[in-house]
């Protein structure tokens, strides 16, 4: 009796022989065929190119909503072309730090290449904007419309292919990422999938399965919530900024409150006034 012949029911190896032909990776020639059809759809000079050694280049734009503020070198200058070409790290030249919020709904353009990780992605967005904070605070998510196609082809796409010309079955780590185990569980708001990626996926392959179109697939930069806040994470400015921020909002609040039972008092003043005027 041939392999192709065992019935699925009697076997479970048939079943797992296909969930890994569904998780391998792709080969050069599809690869190119997806570069080929993603830059028919682009609109403006983003496009991917394939280099000779099987990686690509192309552009992801990220989405920065973070509710807490960051740390920033204080007093520092903003990075210019010189720094950025001699890869100088000018949040270095200062021990002074000082916090602040960062414009709510913020984009930044990234060119990397297909070998470039989400925890490569998030170094170098904090880079860019001089942010000294622990990159481990921060988490990449990928947003998508349910139940769309690319949504479905992403999930059936192997993100743990670090080499091209790789076309084995993928590897445990990445079947836990597929599953689940490493990266987060989507969420549905408003019929828009979001899900923490793992640090080891690779925010292009996901954008050229998507396509160009960002309604399609966004990615979103986020605070990493664990369920616990890990204070030992946050420097002495963020620590006294949230004292401030928290004081301010107990005084805030303390005031609604206040108002609130001034304004309940006054109407009660006024009528018990109206019923003593007009006893009966």
């Amino acid at each position: 009796m041939s392999f192709l012949s065992i019935p699925v029911a009697m076997t479970g190896n048939a079943a797992k022989t296909v969930e890994e032909e569904k998780l391998r990776a792709p080969t050069i020639q599809e690869l190119k065929q997806k570069i080929d059809n993603y830059n028919s759809k682009v609109n403006n000079c983003l496009l991917m190119k394939m280099n000779d050694d099987g990686t690509y280049t192309g552009f992801i734009k990220v989405h920065l909503k973070l509710r807490r503020p960051v740390t920033v070198p204080a007093g520092i200058r903003p990075q210019s072309i010189y720094d950025a070409l001699k890869e100088v790290n000018v949040a270095n030249m200062t021990e002074k730090r000082t916090s602040f919020y960062l414009p709510l709904d913020a984009i930044k353009q990234l060119h990397i290449s297909s070998t470039t990780t989400v925890s490569e992605v998030i170094q170098g967005l904090l880079k860019k904007f001089m942010v000294v904070d622990n990159p481990q605070k921060f988490a990449l998510f990928k947003q998508m419309q349910k139940d769309s196609q690319a949504s479905i082809e992403m999930e059936e796409a192997s993100f743990g292919a670090k080499h091209l010309e790789e076309e084995g079955p993928p590897s445990d780590a990445d079947l836990r990422r597929r599953g689940g185990i490493d990266a987060g569980v989507p969420s549905n708001v408003n019929g828009v999938l979001s899900q923490k990626l793992s640090v080891t996926e690779y925010p292009l392959y996901l954008r050229l399965v998507a396509g160009p179109d960002t309604d399609v697939l966004s990615f979103v930069l986020k605070e990493n919530e664990t369920g616990e806040v890990e204070w030992d994470a946050f420097s002495i400015p963020e620590l006294q900024n949230f004292l401030v921020i928290l004081e301010r909002e107990e005084k805030d609040k303390i005031q609604q409150v206040q108002n609130k039972y001034n304004k309940f008092k006054q109407r009660l003043q006024e009528a018990l006034k109206e019923a003593n005027e007009n006893p009966g």
